[in-house]
């Protein structure tokens, strides 16, 4: 084997983190850093290169300067060459280094230069990069001239620059971890004797100035990439600005995705500007020469201050919350941060200026990390602390994060207050769209009815193609660029557990509005449709933190190796469409695995049950969901439902409904871009009782089978295979139950039997019954409306049912029993009349013979199979339909499948 290269006594020259990271790297390689040559302290701060070399042992010099009047200090010059360096490397130097130290060691010097060389030379590199909209990046490691980047040059790596890149992404994502890497493998290369020398093209050359703020003023005379470009180029130093609003104002955080934004707002005029901006929720929109739009998202004042770019018009806020003893005693530990950090300060007050008291980039870093240490974890954006410098601001802005308050949010929520089941039940009846509630495009809203008596709840915003646009841009918005692809797994998780125990705190709520809005009794809701819930949101929160891939052997490609690894990631925006018969249980079966694995959401409710699904969205801002991560939109399926399944930008459409519509939403999956689909549709459960059963049980679970939840039940048995040794036993005692369930209103304790949820829904049952009494079965009982005010059906039991009837092959969605018998003993011919249906959601038999249930449970098709037992479904248990009653699944690990997608990564080394 070759022998490992020769350690080197290597100076090191510059600052930064940057440098700190190249000169622990070369450290760790085995090389003798026989100085450091750093800046001064500033602020009584030192550079973090000068600092770990000092804990490190390794001499440190912090010269001022280098030379005067042109020549090298003489002091500086013996200082340097006591030290025996064999090589100099200058990882990122802001100080002009003579060409009598350049010049000095065995091997001379490296440096590190953020641009392809010979393009951009100077010392805004990556800015340039930027404001020519470069296609293409990367580093230059040079031997090092006289400053002006003329060198000859070592090694160049490259990476593409995305369309929303700024000099902090670029130089973290690519810059800074690759340019430690090409530092050290640079040096590598001289050690073995084995680095280049490689004059630098003049073709291509370009030089171009350090940008200042008085030439970072934007030409509005150009097109709006050419105007992104410029903005992005001087994101954060020294910042692109314009003078409006009779001061200069600073832009950040710009963005060419616009797909979706409609520029509706308050306008601010921009001398110069092809057109005025529009200040929208989303944020600045400015326009181009070409009248295409770029978005901003944030803007500083002239003053310094740093706010959303859709607040620029909102006056200065002077409420502020109230700060709890547990607060408090956070504050003064965030007070201890800021004083460590801002050495030179006395005494931190809430008017202490972070910035103003010093601090710079590298503390906004280091900050950060404190608030995340001290406040369990507490994930804060940069852009939180530049939007918030003065420390009372700063404990404000923290405090609401910790709350999971979103206050602009909230104070803009319009709710429909009503007073029910002894409590003020608080209703929001808006669309909810990028994290605040908005009307729907033109004003539109429609009527949600109480299905108890038939009267008006409220009026509901009616989402339309536009709402649906800016919800999926709210979302890929979020999904893309948000906070909610940059926090981890576990805290991911941490904001879904908070969510479950909201949904806990307000559960007597939640399970009124569904009485109020689906009839849902009310005992029956606080059980089932919020307690399923809430269990839903707690399992797949535990998820978060647990997907993943797999390392998988391959073959070998000799003399070299391979490594091939799966990654599961998430899909992107998701469509979520759900039906009214369990309006929350339905949104948290399928939206807890989606978010769990890391999309985001626009969901449309069912039409006529929407306010369970918009209270959550209220609790999500309290958890602390970040902005457009869920977006719901009430609406109607030919609208709302149809504009999601052909979006180009939605990847996934997750439909819980009917077979008819599934398939349509299949279809346009299809044409639209090939998006992921789960389907949960119809179904028609056989349930067949044996003659060996346990008949009490048979009858209450038969019972519950098909009048649990009024009959609105996806898997309810849609038709009773009774063996005929048992079947009038088995009647008569069906019909005896049924006349103990009391009718009544879903808010009454001891009410068994609630409204069905609409009168369309209750006109269909009517139909259903008449025509089951036309084909000749006999009605045992029920079989009408209920006389009184609401949408009330009587359970219904028909029996003498035979293969070929409607009511046989169809299901009702409500409390109608279908018996038909079948003869002792043939096992074979029941299982055939039970499999001959379209449908296999679910189904179930009863029997004492386990070897029976065994075979039964083997040859029923369909996804769920229940023995001795129906109805009992758990968030661990993977829940979906074969053949026409759809794939996919909700609930358990194999949901998680539904909302991935999975990337195989080979290596070779």
């Amino acid at each position: 084997p070759p022998a490992p290269p020769a350690a080197m006594k290597i100076a090191v020259i510059g600052q930064s983190l940057f440098g700190q990271e190249v000169y622990c790297h070369l450290r760790e390689e085995g090389h003798e850093v026989v100085g450091v040559f750093t800046v001064p302290d500033k602020d009584g701060k030192a550079d973090p290169l000068g600092l770990k070399a000092d804990k490190d042992g390794v001499p440190v010099f912090k010269f001022p300067r280098w030379r005067a009047r042109g020549q090298a200090l003489p002091d500086v010059v013996a200082t340097y060459q006591a030290l025996g360096a064999e090589l100099n490397v200058l990882p990122f130097c802001s100080q002009f280094i003579p060409m009598e130290i350049i010049s000095a060691p065995r091997h001379g010097s490296i440096i590190y230069h953020p641009s392809l060389l010979p393009r951009h030379r100077g010392a805004s590199a990556i800015n340039w990069t930027l404001i020519h909209g470069d296609k293409k990046g990367g580093f230059t490691i040079f031997w090092a001239d006289d400053g002006l980047d003329t060198g000859d040059l070592l090694l160049q790596k490259e990476c593409e620059i995305f369309p929303d890149d700024t000099v902090s992404t670029l130089y973290s994502r690519f810059l800074f971890p690759e340019g430690v890497k090409g530092m050290v493998q640079a040096v590598k290369l001289i050690a073995e004797g084995r680095a280049p020398r490689l004059p630098q093209p003049e073709d291509g050359a370009t030089y171009e100035g350090i940008q200042k703020k008085e030439t970072a003023q934007i030409n509005w005379d150009q097109p709006a990439e050419a105007i992104h470009n410029w903005i992005r180029g001087n994101d954060k130093v020294p910042g692109a600005w314009t003078e409006a609003c009779g001061q200069k104002l600073t832009f950040f955080s710009s963005t060419l995705s616009t797909e979706g934004l409609v520029p509706e707002g308050e306008t601010l005029p921009i001398p110069g500007a092809h057109r005025p901006g529009v200040v929208t929720g989303a944020g600045l929109i400015l326009f181009g020469n070409d009248d295409r739009m770029l978005l901003v998202k944030s803007i500083q004042l002239e003053d310094g201050k740093m706010i959303p770019a859709s607040q620029l018009f909102r006056g200065a806020d002077s409420t502020g919350l109230e700060l709890t003893e547990e607060d408090l005693v956070t504050a003064e530990a965030v007070r201890g941060a800021w004083k460590r950090i801002l050495p030179n300060v006395v005494e931190v007050e809430d008017s202490t200026d972070f910035f103003k008291s010093g601090a710079a980039s590298l503390d906004v870093v280091r900050l950060v990390e404190e608030v995340k240490e001290l406040c369990d974890g507490l994930e804060l954006e940069n852009e939180d602390i530049y939007m918030a410098t003065t420390f009372g601001d700063f404990m404000q802005l923290l405090v609401r994060k910790m709350r999971g308050d979103n206050k602009e949010s909230q104070c803009v929520i319009d709710h429909v207050e009503k007073t029910v089941n002894k409590l003020t039940l608080r209703m929001p009846h808006q669309l909810f769209i990028g994290g605040a509630f908005v009307d729907a495009e033109g004003a539109k809203t429609y009527e949600t009815i109480n299905p108890t008596d038939g009267s008006v709840i409220c009026q509901v915003s009616l989402a339309q193609v536009s709402d649906v646009d800016k919800a999926v841009a709210a979302a890929k918005d979020a999904f893309e660029h948000g906070l909610w692809g940059k926090i981890s797994a576990r805290d991911r998780g941490r904001l879904l557990y908070r969510l479950a125990d909201l949904l806990e705190q307000q559960q007597e709520e939640l399970a009124t509005i569904e009485a109020l809005d689906a009839g849902a009794v009310y005992t029956l809701a606080l059980k089932t449709h919020v307690g399923m819930s809430i269990q839903t949101f707690r399992y797949f929160a535990g998820w978060c933190d647990k997907i993943q891939g797999a390392t998988i052997p391959i073959n070998q490609a000799r003399p070299n190796r391979n490594l091939t690894m799966t990654r599961k990631e998430p899909i992107g925006v998701c469509g979520i469409v759900i039906p009214w018969n369990y309006p929350l249980m339905m949104l948290s079966w399928k939206m807890a695995a989606c978010l769990a694995a890391g999309n985001t959401v626009v969901i449309k409710p069912a039409q006529v049950t929407p306010l369970t699904a918009l209270k959550f969205a209220e609790l999500t801002l309290k958890a602390g969901i970040p902005k457009g991560v869920i977006n719901v939109l009430p609406g109607s399926g030919s609208v709302v439902g149809q504009r999601l399944s052909d979006h180009p930008d939605v990847r996934k459409i997750a439909f819980t409904g009917s077979t008819e519509v599934g398939k349509r939403i299949m279809k346009s999956c299809a044409l639209s871009n090939v998006k992921k689909v789960s389907l949960e549709l119809g179904g028609k459960s056989p349930l067949i009782i044996f003659a060996d059963c346990d008949l009490r049980k048979a009858v209450q679970m038969g019972m519950s089978s098909v009048f649990f939840n009024k009959g609105e039940n996806c898997i309810a048995a849609g038709r009773l295979f009774v063996e005929d040794s048992i079947h009038d036993q088995f009647v008569q005692r069906v019909v005896e139950e049924v006349g103990k369930m009391k009718i009544g209103s879903p808010l009454d304790r001891d009410t068994s039997h609630g409204p069905q949820n609409h009168q369309a829904h209750l006109q269909k049952l009517v139909e259903y019954c008449q025509r089951g009494v036309k084909e000749g079965a006999t009605l045992v009982c029920g079989g009408n409306q209920v006389p009184r005010p609401g949408f009330f059906f009587e359970p219904t039991v028909f029996t003498d049912v035979e293969d070929h009837m409607f009511i046989a092959r169809e299901e009702s969605f409500g409390p109608v029993m279908i018996i038909s018998r079948f003869a002792s003993g043939d096992v074979d011919a029941v299982l055939s009349r039970a499999n001959a249906t379209e449908f296999g959601l679910a189904s179930g038999v009863f029997t004492r013979d386990i070897s029976k249930a065994l075979y039964v449970s083997d040859k029923l098709e369909a996804g769920t199979v229940f023995v001795n037992t129906y109805n009992k479904t758990d968030v661990a248990a993977p829940f979906g339909g074969f053949k026409q009653s759809g794939f996919g699944k909700d609930l358990g690990e194999a949901a998680l499948n539904e909302y991935l997608r999975v990337k195989t990564v080979t290596f070779e080394y």
